[in-house]
């Protein structure tokens, strides 16, 4: 690799200084492409839609508190990416990205608890704790460090952590494994800013104290591979008292009794119901989402068949109502990966009547009826559900999403094709919503604008070769024209679009491999 090229990406660090941010941001892309590909990534619209509902306020909290600066809100990515594995772990990685399990939705009782650990992983990055422990390495750290870490997730996956030693080994940082771990200063930082955003996003401070005494408890049982994040985040007896006295000093009484969401499913763990008289109060749609994260994590028929007869045996009704929801929810969900198609309708009517009352829980439902129809190939029903009839202004990201893919498979897909355009248009780096957009122009006929968007999805994912392609098949196809007609303004904005994305790829091929 030539020298300059080097020098662009690794920070000067002879005098002592941080790693630049725009440098940091380049090493969590090079991270983060390497996750995009990972089969583990998932892009599931309700997930992302309920996750990105907390991420965003913590993001506005921490810009009001002055802890995101103007140049890191600018420079970095500020992403998350979802995982499908079922161990209870979150990440922070340079450049502003985050990883999440879907272990970790699955097994917090609420939104406040899990804006108690995105607000904490915020914090490392706000805080710059990837760079100042890269600005006591050597020069190769940074490199050394994105290995590690990509070996840290394998690990997570790995029960015995031998893919993650596999990867730290190929890499030569096995002796550097250590750093990784952030210093007790840092967690301790970052534990009293995460709380502090947490709580001007106008999250429960309850929800940090409960997930601490959830993390505590799990440190008590000889961890068995299921929560790696107790190993990133090792907890001491300090933090403990720190964030009780936080939760003291903030915290305005104990919650309702319905506490915990995890409980109504078979099989999970969870500590006395003491930590109750703390957590927040369980809400439908909170139950609903933690369900739908145990269910697409993938833990097996048999799994699967215990929460349907869960939402039909007699305990069910001595569940409160949320609680009710999520074995409802994990039961029609969990019935269609099954393939019982009649089973799962039937739980998802009972779960629509059961969440009517509830806007947020109703919406859920809703999506998920939706959802199944779609899984069963009742593409019309699922489209009379998503009717766009009604204003589609206002819709969410999952609304969307669901939208556009059953509107191809009846073949109406104009009425969607102006919201999609105009999501995208606002979150350029959607790359499930570039790929919806795709397929609504396909079905329309417009094969340049599909073949555009498709590439607009591979840029998102850092993909640029595979951009590359796309955009000179649709210079191609420009050319040409549609009916001896040359749309002058597509093919302009794909020559731009292809000459900006030539140069993205140049400077990717000149970064040295992670591995």
């Amino acid at each position: 690799m030539p020298t300059a090229a080097r020098a662009q990406l690794l920070p000067g660090l002879g005098d002592g200084g941080e790693m630049t941010a725009a440098a940091e941001r380049r090493l969590g892309d090079q991270i983060a492409r390497e996750l995009y590909r990972d089969p583990d990534y998932i892009d599931d619209p309700v997930l992302v839609d309920y996750v990105q509902s907390i991420w965003q306020p913590l993001m506005a909290a921490a810009r009001v508190r002055g802890e995101l600066t103007p140049e890191l809100d600018e420079r970095f990515a500020w992403a998350v990416l979802l995982g499908r594995d079922r161990s209870i772990n979150a990440f922070a990685l340079p450049g502003g990205y985050l990883g999440v399990h879907l272990g970790l939705i699955a097994t917090t009782d609420s939104r406040d608890e899990l804006a108690t650990v995105l607000g904490h992983e915020l914090s490392h990055v706000t805080q710059r704790h990837i760079a100042r422990l890269m600005a006591k390495q050597s020069r190769n750290m940074p490199l050394l460090l994105a290995a590690m870490v990509l070996g840290m997730i394998a690990a997570g996956k790995s029960r015995n952590g031998d893919a993650g030693q596999a990867v730290l080994m190929g890499s030569q940082a096995l002796a550097m494994q250590n750093q990784l771990d952030f210093s007790r200063d840092m967690e301790r930082e970052a534990d009293r800013v995460g709380f502090g955003v947490m709580t001007q996003a106008g999250f429960a401070p309850q929800g940090a104290a409960s997930m601490f005494e959830k993390l505590q408890y799990a440190s008590r049982l000889n961890d068995n591979g299921s929560y790696p994040y107790l190993r990133s985040h090792p907890l001491n007896s300090e933090r403990i008292s720190d964030m009780q006295a936080r939760f003291q000093f903030r915290g305005e009484g104990a919650a309702p009794e319905d506490a915990s969401a995890g409980s109504a499913l078979p099989g999970a763990v969870r500590p006395s119901a003491a930590r109750s008289a703390m957590a927040p109060a369980l809400r439908m749609d909170h139950a609903m989402v933690a369900a739908r994260a145990r269910v697409l994590s993938r833990p097996g028929p048999d799994v699967l068949r215990q929460w349907t007869e869960a939402a039909s045996g007699t305990d069910f009704a001595r569940r409160s109502a949320a609680q009710q929801a999520g074995l409802l929810y994990a039961a029609a969900l969990g019935a269609s990966e099954l393939r019982d198609v009649r089973g799962a309708r039937a739980f998802a009517d009972r779960l629509s009547a059961h969440a009517a009352s509830d806007p947020a829980a109703a919406l859920l439902a809703r999506l998920l009826s939706a959802e199944l129809f779609l899984a069963a190939g009742a593409a019309p029903q699922a489209a009379a559900l998503l009717d766009a009839g009604a204003s589609t202004a206002g819709r969410t990201r999952a609304e969307l999403m669901l939208a556009a893919q059953a509107a191809v498979a009846v073949r109406q897909p104009t009425a969607w094709v102006a919201p999609l355009r105009d999501w995208v248009a606002v979150h350029p780096r959607d790359a499930g919503a570039w790929r919806a957009l795709s397929s609504l122009y396909g079905a329309q006929g417009d094969t340049l604008r599909a073949v555009r968007a498709d590439a607009e999805a591979n840029v998102a994912v850092l993909d640029y070769a595979a951009a590359r392609d796309r955009f000179k098949a649709a210079q191609e196809l420009a050319m040409r024209g549609t009916g001896g007609v040359v749309d002058h303004y597509e093919a302009s904005i794909v020559d731009t679009r292809a000459r900006a994305v030539e140069a993205l790829l140049r400077v990717q091929q000149e970064e040295p491999p992670l591995r």
